[in-house]
């Protein structure tokens, strides 16, 4: 049985990490509720030292992270003994080119795609990669930075130059030796995805108030923090916000039937 959803501030993570933590936790019961007599089997791609990875093991599913860095999988390993999750999470060295390879003929129930699209050398590329191993009526979660939010932080700190290039730069015309990781529109990551064979389930703005709201004044005032974390929530699954959203999470299903 999946245990109750979390609530207030979800275990460690912060008022940053909570909204995307909601929309994942939601995911996986839904899959949970589909599959009631086994556990899922979650791909984090580029899932670093397991801080999602390791609480879907606590669910009780199988989680594989692919990382290209040797440092992050082995914080991972540490962080997984310590939470005793250590037979449920297995982390190996790679990328998206290698996703099939690792994962191999057993598809996964869910892929996790945060923070990973700003920095590969083809987005779509890498979606691709990702849609051939997740199964029929498996989901795909992807976290991206917000384009118009990084824009406005440029502004506020005096780099019009840097943020008149960023509004005006197109993806397909985007170095990342030039131009830093790339910034997302909520627009452009839904067209981004929709090709590769996924119906949009939700997309959520996420860290609209976080980033600037200064740790301070949230530190110092008592209930401010859980205020800033419901307001996060209350305003995520509101498209008006989306052009402030430090990031932005969406959630979709694969459509096709897989093999």
């Amino acid at each position: 049985m999946m245990p109750a959803r979390p609530t207030g501030d979800p275990g460690r993570a912060a008022a940053r990490t909570a909204v995307v933590w909601d929309a994942v936790f939601e995911t996986v019961e839904v899959l949970a509720t589909a599959h009631p007599v086994r556990s899922l089997r979650v791909i984090d791609l580029g899932g670093g030292t397991g801080g999602l990875a390791v609480r879907i093991a606590e669910l009780g599913h199988q989680v594989l992270v692919v990382e290209p860095s040797p440092d992050a999988l082995a914080s991972l390993r540490r962080r997984a003994v310590e939470s005793g999750v250590e037979d449920h999470v297995v982390g190996v060295q790679g990328d998206a080119s290698e996703l099939r390879t690792h994962v191999g003929d057993e598809l996964a129930d869910m892929v996790l795609c945060h923070g990973v699209l700003e920095v590969v050398d083809d987005p779509s590329q890498a979606l691709a990669a990702t849609a051939a191993v997740v199964r029929g009526g498996g989901f795909l979660s992807v976290v991206v930075s917000g384009r118009l939010s990084t824009v406005i932080g440029r502004a506020l700190a005096g780099d019009t130059a840097r943020a008149r290039a960023m509004l005006d730069i197109s993806l397909q015309d985007w170095d990342l030796r030039v131009d830093g990781p790339r910034r997302f529109s909520r627009e452009e990551i839904i067209e981004l995805v929709t090709p590769h064979g996924f119906a949009i389930d939700r997309v959520d703005a996420v860290r609209v108030f976080t980033d600037l709201v200064p740790s301070a004044l949230v530190d110092a005032e008592p209930g401010a923090r859980q205020g800033l974390l419901d307001l996060e929530r209350a305003v995520a699954g509101r498209p008006e916000f989306s052009a402030l959203a430090g990031q932005h999470h969406l959630v979709a299903r694969r459509t096709p039937p897989h093999p």
